[in-house]
């Protein structure tokens, strides 16, 4: 397993689509939360997902990720994903609360490891990454989540704490070594 930076995300989007669902699929439409849609498609409709899930993606991976990373398995499938997104000033991120929008921070977002490959270590491998690269920008790593998934509990687990609630979400930041 390695992580590989993607210097074109646009080029993935059809494979993250349906890596996505996958992960959709396996947390029985929790994950993503897909927040802004009113009628959720179901975790057995892709084409459902797909067309709301699509653009919004399109958005991230050509606006708002500074650095996309992937984890791929010994035959190319993507097993893993992460983004780094840290030029807050830029970026109309509106789910961002002020009070973090500064030049040393940065967001781990668009973290998620694909169903068929949980429990192996590779999330852990994913953000022990994300963390790093962070750090060597000179960053402060946070996450901006919701408190009801599943993830909340792993963040605590690997050295996150709660700064904050904002809107729907909760925000932690890495305690650092």
């Amino acid at each position: 397993m390695r992580v590989e930076r993607v210097e074109n995300p646009l080029s993935l989007k059809d494979k993250l689509v349906r890596f996505v669902f996958r992960v959709y699929q396996s947390t029985g439409g929790a994950y993503p939360a897909l927040e802004w849609v009113e009628n959720k498609p179901s975790p057995d409709d892709f084409e459902g997902f797909k067309k709301v899930y699509e653009p919004f993606l399109e958005f991230r991976l050509s606006e708002e990720f500074d650095e996309l990373y992937v984890l791929r398995d010994e035959g190319g499938k993507i097993a893993g994903t992460v983004a780094l997104v840290y030029n807050l000033k830029e970026k109309d991120a509106w789910w961002v609360p002020e009070e973090i929008k500064e030049e040393k921070t940065g967001l781990i977002e668009f973290f998620m490891v694909h169903p068929d490959y949980r429990g192996r270590g590779y999330g852990s491998k994913l953000l022990d990454f994300a963390i790093e690269r962070l750090k060597n920008l000179g960053k402060e790593p946070y996450i901006i989540t919701f408190p009801n998934l599943e993830a909340y509990s792993y963040y605590l687990r690997r050295g996150f704490i709660k700064v904050m609630d904002y809107r729907e979400f909760v925000v932690l930041k890495h305690r650092g070594r």
